[in-house]
C-alpha cells in the first residue's frame, strides 16, 4: 500500500499553500521523549493555555511533538510528513500528567483513523498514560467530483461543496 511504512501511513500537507509559510527552522513542535519532557514543557504553559487542547504530530521518527493549539500543524512538524497530527489535551491524575483528550483533527494532514496506532506508539515511548483511541475520531474524505476535502460527520458521506456522495475509503493523498 503506498504511503504506509513499517510504523505507519505517512501523510503529506494537504492543507492550503499560503499556511506553508508558518514552517520555519525552529519553530517545530516541542520534542517529547519522556514524562519529563511533558512535564517540563507543560510547566511553561499558563492556566488557559492547559485548559485547552494543544497541536500535536508524530513525526517520522515515531516521536510526539507538542505546540500551543493555534499553531498549524504543518510547523509543528517542520513541513515534514507525519505518521499522525491531532489536538490533544492533558489532565492529572496520581500526580501524573495523562492524555485527556485526543483527536485526529488536523486539516492540514487530514490522517486517516488508523494514525492513532503511531499516536499510541509515541505515548507509550514516552511513557504517558493515554486511552485506548482517539477521543474524538474525524473521517476526512477527498470528493472526487470537485476535489475538495471534507470531514464526514455523523456517517453522511455527502460533499458538503458540491452534494456528491464521499469514497467509503479514506482518499486524501488521491
Amino acid at each position: 500500500m503506498a504511503g504506509v511504512s513499517a510504523v505507519g501511513r505517512r501523510h503529506r500537507y494537504v492543507g492550503p499553500a499560503e499556511l506553508l509559510t508558518a514552517v520555519r527552522p525552529g519553530a517545530e513542535g516541542r520534542i517529547v521523549r519522556s514524562a519529563e519532557d511533558l512535564h517540563a514543557w507543560l510547566a511553561g504553559r499558563d492556566k488557559a493555555e492547559l485548559a485547552e487542547p494543544f497541536t500535536f504530530v508524530v513525526g517520522l521518527d515515531g516521536l510526539l511533538r507538542l505546540a500551543p493549539r493555534r499553531s498549524e500543524h504543518v510547523a509543528c512538524a517542520g513541513g515534514t510528513e507525519v505518521l499522525g497530527a491531532g489536538e490533544i489535551g492533558f489532565g492529572r491524575a496520581a500526580g501524573s500528567w495523562v492524555v485527556a483528550e485526543v483527536s485526529n483533527q488536523s486539516t492540514g494532514y487530514c490522517p486517516h483513523l488508523d494514525s492513532w496506532d503511531a499516536v499510541a506508539r509515541a505515548l507509550d515511548l514516552a511513557g504517558i498514560d493515554r486511552p485506548a483511541g482517539f477521543t474524538h475520531a474525524v473521517v476526512f474524505r477527498r470528493c472526487a467530483s470537485c476535489r475538495e476535502i471534507g470531514i464526514v460527520r455523523e456517517g453522511d458521506f455527502v460533499c458538503v461543496f458540491c452534494g456528491s456522495d464521499l469514497p467509503a475509503q479514506w482518499n486524501v493523498t488521491a
